[in-house]
């Protein structure tokens, strides 16, 4: 097996390492970074400065597999959902849950240009949690203090891993803030699922987790100049609260109009409505906020304590395309929720708005 370790580019203004080499080869690149075993290959790589693939970062889409070609790796959670997609035995692995166990060299199937100087950044921190609040019967906003100053973009998501419960989960952050020392995060409860019955059925105050972030590319980008239409369903809507938050903080929507969807079954499940009000008073008539409201009847088009707050009748995709008629041009669109949402949202962006795959957002979390 040939190998070309001379040329791989290391990480720059890294202070000495210690860990094994990892070099990748991509299809238009070849780089090395040091990594300790017990840490994940992607959260090595990206804190060394380089744009490794990936799409949950939690081992459910896939988007960050590798082949290793020399060395030995161990593959992490084995049982990780993506995993039942790959060759295991041709050495295949997920770099957000394997970590090495020597030096190695991985193939990765993907053309990301690197940077000619990779600057390192801080990926992982502890925090601890610090405030819990029922929103609704079935979901829950929490906040964690932060080890360390997060910087991120409106939109990114972190993984959160729990002692005592296997993988990752990835939340979107609910705020904005430069510097951040606080995030806030949404949660739906998920039967079964074992972060959220902790959340609700555990004490989590106090409790110290690990988080590895920012991730993400389905930001908010005011220099685009582009008018926004936000398609959620559910806990979805958190990076897009994210979102909101600094677009009025900007005044963007002075100048941009704004359209924000969110499904949900009824009206008891609506949650964050005093936000969406401050939002709308805040920014006036170029930005409106719809609820979708699928598993009940309503009485008018607009929420009886929040008249601001327009509300309709049917699945949020639905009355995406229905409000959205003839209004079409200059959008950027962004989808968050359920799988069965995200595609039936993402048929309109193409089909009807006929967006572009750069003008259309979403982070691969189910």
């Amino acid at each position: 097996m040939t190998t070309f370790l001379s040329n791989y580019r290391p990480a720059s203004n890294v202070p000495e390492a210690t860990g094994m080499d990892v070099s990748v080869t991509t299809l238009s690149d070849k780089f090395s970074f040091a990594c300790k075993p017990g840490d994940s290959l992607l959260g090595a790589g990206l804190a060394a400065g380089f744009d490794l693939p990936y799409g949950c970062a939690t081992g459910t889409c896939g988007s960050c597999h590798a082949r290793v070609m020399q060395g030995t790796v161990d593959p992490g959670w084995a049982q990780a959902p993506a995993y039942a997609k790959l060759r295991r035995a041709d050495g295949d692995i997920l770099m957000c849950q394997a970590s090495p166990s020597s030096d190695c060299v991985l193939r990765v199937r993907s053309r990301t240009t690197q940077p000619l100087e990779p600057r390192p950044v801080i990926i992982n921190r502890v925090g601890t949690v610090a405030l819990v609040r029922k929103l609704t019967h079935d979901v829950i906003h929490f906040e964690v203090d932060l080890s360390e100053p997060m910087d991120f973009k409106a939109g990114q998501f972190v993984t959160l891993k729990v002692p005592n419960l296997i993988g990752r989960r990835a939340y979107s952050m609910v705020n904005f803030d430069a510097d951040a020392n606080r995030l806030s995060f949404v949660v739906k409860r998920k039967p079964g699922g074992g972060f959220s019955e902790w959340l609700f059925d555990g004490h989590p105050a106090g409790s110290q987790l690990d988080i590895m972030g920012p991730l993400g590319h389905a930001t908010f980008r005011s220099e685009e100049g582009l008018n926004l239409v936000c398609i959620a369903g559910g806990s979805g809507i958190a990076g897009m609260m994210s979102m909101l938050e600094q677009a009025v903080s900007l005044r963007y929507f002075e100048t941009h109009r704004g359209s924000i969807f969110f499904g949900v079954r009824s009206l008891a499940d609506c949650f964050y409505l005093e936000r969406f009000d401050r939002y709308l008073a805040a920014a006036g008539a170029n930005l409106e906020v719809v609820i979708a409201i699928s598993h009940e009847e309503l009485s008018g088009t607009q929420h009886p304590d929040f008249p601001r707050i327009s509300i309709a009748k049917g699945f949020v995709h639905e009355v995406v395309s229905a409000r959205m008629k003839g209004r079409w041009g200059n959008e950027v669109g962004y989808v968050a929720g359920p799988e069965p949402m995200v595609n039936a949202a993402l048929k309109v962006l193409i089909a009807e708005a006929e967006l572009p795959p750069t003008f259309i957002r979403y982070d691969k979390f189910s």
